[in-house]
């Protein structure tokens, strides 16, 4: 590794008001209230980040349904074995709620021997007896299911953690189990998931259910602004060349506590021989002193004379791999901030996995998709005594001319900044649009900044308790249908995912942008792009309410690239502007345009700033590797797209009483003429056979 580049990170401060780890008379944090408040919906979708208390808020919930709605029974089930700890027994009485949770131990089938096949006939047991609480993995329900018919779990509630790993796929037999539960419509079903983006493009549940679940939407903005101690977040990926072990320590500081993820064996990054390049990042860390007989950490010495405790995780010889994993869980160690010091895993350190401690998560290579980055994240982002600062670190190869795989290294660097873009997104504070109007006015509770709400611009206006943006602007589209409302207040996450993980529009927003030189104009990715992907997501919508979602999907994206921008202009991190950094780039930007409009906003390439960043941290070569790869894969105007772009060319008539002319100096103008014309063509075409 000759050189390491830092890319700036995004790096956003909270104010630490103490309020989401704050409980109330019944021993209820913040995001736990909310949820409870919701106990008596047949069906309820946490979605929540990691740490923000899900297993409890579940615990509360259902105590409620057993004892006070007739629900005879609760089956928990989570993805993996490990995960099952967290439904152990709590004293909930002791801080203030009426019932204690309890599970017999012959019911947590996390913790009995045997196969998920052979435990069925315990699940079977269950629903005979009189007790409570059975926890299980998602495997094991799957095959009670199956054998047992979905009638007999009737009257029951069933709880899904890690929601994210169930899909509506025709592969997914969980998820059709549940559309068929929901069909039935006799048992209640809380789901649960730390992770804000799926992953995947199939949806978890069919529309028409997931229409039927009410959602609690707890933020990173919230989770985060509400803890005591952790105050900033720090996310950033990072260009190397070579093998990235030779040199690791350039971006791995042994003072920090990090779980490392090494890359998987049939990556680009790994030499292919794993356990080789654990010992090389050991030898690189210290001197290597010996190997704890009780914990079997490597414990090893540094050149500064700090004895650090190294946990291997990667390890294949079994009992050395469960004795490190158990020493990891040993509850007696989890307050202790020494017991261990750096973490090596590949599959394993993900979801579920509880160190508080960790201040630092590496991540070396690609990961398969986003929902494992955000649970990568999430083990730093735990709220811990004398932690204060926490960041994520994506460690990608740098695309080389002179290699094989020169495209599998674009698409690598293209999906690790499609993946910090989304981070961005998460962390930022939650957007409400509103159309300007003669009627409009201030809203209850947010603070508009200096001078306060003027009625005569677009004003923005931000509550800090809520982590909330009320934003005005004009000419925006508002949702009618319930469904279109619901998407704009909860899921633009989802349609934004989906937007930054298209492929082509990554690559032609990026590397064939304006700001690149290139001809791909701003309107090509905002209107045709983004109207594509959310006509293609929602069909069941009306073309106004498609609209809404576009615009309000696409404002969201904007103006966090924005208040980037603005926060990064005068230095190369977020951070000297502290806690009010994107808010005050919000405001800023609202400020500095005449009016903020939604013509204004689709004349914002959503790409600009990561092409900028990225084209001060790669070396120029690789930069031009890049554009010429992508340049080679352009494709002309689809009929589809001149479809699109004639029907915008209509709304255009409609406001200026013309057509757009071909000549026009205005690009996108033209580029709508062009469509019309292209259309034409084609009609032209087929008229003469």
């Amino acid at each position: 590794m000759t050189s390491i580049k830092s890319v700036p990170s995004v790096s956003v401060t909270y104010a630490q008001n103490g309020s989401s780890t704050k409980a109330n008379e019944l021993g209820m944090r913040a995001m736990q209230e909310r949820a409870y408040e919701k106990r008596g919906e047949q069906y309820l979708l946490i979605k929540s980040p990691p740490a923000s208390g899900k297993s409890r808020a579940l615990m509360f919930i259902a105590l409620d349904k057993l004892h006070n709605q007739g629900v005879k029974q609760a089956i928990v089930v989570v993805p993996e074995k490990s995960i099952g700890s967290s439904f152990n027994d709590e004293p909930l009485s002791k801080f203030g709620f009426y019932y204690d949770w309890q599970v017999a131990p012959k019911w947590n089938l996390c913790n009995s021997p045997g196969t998920d096949g052979g435990k069925v006939k315990s699940v079977g047991a269950f629903l005979e007896s009189g007790d409570q609480v059975l926890v299980c993995t998602h495997a094991t329900f799957r095959f009670a299911v199956e054998k047992l018919g979905v009638e007999e779990f009737d009257d029951r509630l069933i709880a899904v953690d890690e929601f994210h790993h169930v899909s509506a796929s025709e592969d997914s037999i969980l998820g059709s189990q549940l559309n068929e539960f929901i069909a039935r419509d006799r048992v209640h079903v809380v789901a649960m998931t730390g992770s804000y983006f799926r992953g995947d493009a199939v949806p978890i549940l069919l529309p028409e259910n997931e229409a039927k679940f009410d959602t609690i939407t707890y933020t990173y903005y919230e989770q985060l602004n509400g803890y005591k101690y952790l105050k900033t977040l720090d996310i950033g990926y990072f260009f190397y060349s070579g093998s990235y072990a030779d040199d690791i320590l350039k971006v791995l500081d042994p003072n920090e506590k990090t779980i490392l993820h090494i890359p998987n064996v049939n990556s680009r990054e790994s030499t292919k021989d794993k356990h080789r390049e654990v010992e090389h990042i050991i030898d690189a860390l210290g001197e290597w002193q010996e190997m704890d007989s009780v914990t079997g950490f490597h414990i090893v010495k540094t050149p500064e004379g700090k004895i650090l405790k190294i946990a291997d995780l990667v390890d294949d010889e079994s009992i050395k791999r469960d004795k490190v994993s158990t020493a990891l869980k040993d509850p007696a160690q989890k307050n202790n901030r020494d017991h261990v010091d750096i973490i090596i895993a590949l599959g394993m350190a993900k979801e579920g996995f509880d160190w508080i401690w960790c201040e630092h998560a590496l991540t070396v290579g690609y990961r398969a998709s986003l929902t494992e980055i955000v649970q990568i994240i999430g083990r730093a982002t735990r709220d811990a005594e004398g932690k204060s600062r926490a960041r994520f670190t994506n460690l990608i190869a740098e695309p080389d001319a002179a290699e094989a795989a020169v495209t599998e290294a674009v698409n690598d660097t293209l999906k690790a900044i499609a993946a910090s873009l989304l981070m961005e997104q998460v962390l930022a504070p939650r957007f409400n649009f509103t159309p300007k109007s003669p009627k409009s006015g201030p809203v209850e509770g947010f603070d508009y900044g200096e001078g306060g709400y003027d009625p005569k611009k677009e004003n923005v206006g931000f509550n800090e308790e809520s982590g909330q943006f009320q934003i005005e602007i004009k000419g925006l589209v508002e949702p009618k249908s319930k469904e279109a409302v619901r998407i704009c207040q909860e899921d633009l996450n989802e349609v934004i995912t989906a937007f930054v993980q298209d492929k082509t529009t990554l690559e032609r927003g990026l590397f064939d942008g304006e700001h690149a030189g290139g001809e791909t104009l701003a309107q090509d990715l905002t209107q045709v792009r983004m109207g594509k992907i959310v006509g293609a997501r929602f069909p069941e919508l009306d073309a106004e309410d498609q609209e809404a979602v576009r615009q309000h999907a696409i404002a969201a994206l904007n103006l966090t690239q924005k208040a980037k921008e603005m926060a990064l202009s005068s230095t190369d991190t977020v951070e000297t502007s502290g806690n009010t950094a994107l808010i005050d780039g919000v405001r800023k930007f609202a400020m500095d345009v005449r009016e903020l409009d939604i013509d204004l906003i689709d004349r914002i390439n959503p790409f600009g700033e990561a092409y900028a960043i990225l084209a001060k941290t790669m070396s120029e070569a690789s930069l031009k590797q890049v554009a010429a790869v992508i340049s080679a894969k352009k494709v002309q105007l689809s009929p589809e797209e001149a479809r699109d772009l004639a029907r915008r060319a209509v709304k255009f008539k409609q406001e200026r009483g013309r057509l757009p002319d071909i000549t026009s100096a205005d690009a996108w103008e033209k580029k709508m003429a062009e469509g019309v014309a292209y259309l034409a063509r084609m009609k032209q075409e087929a008229a003469n056979g």
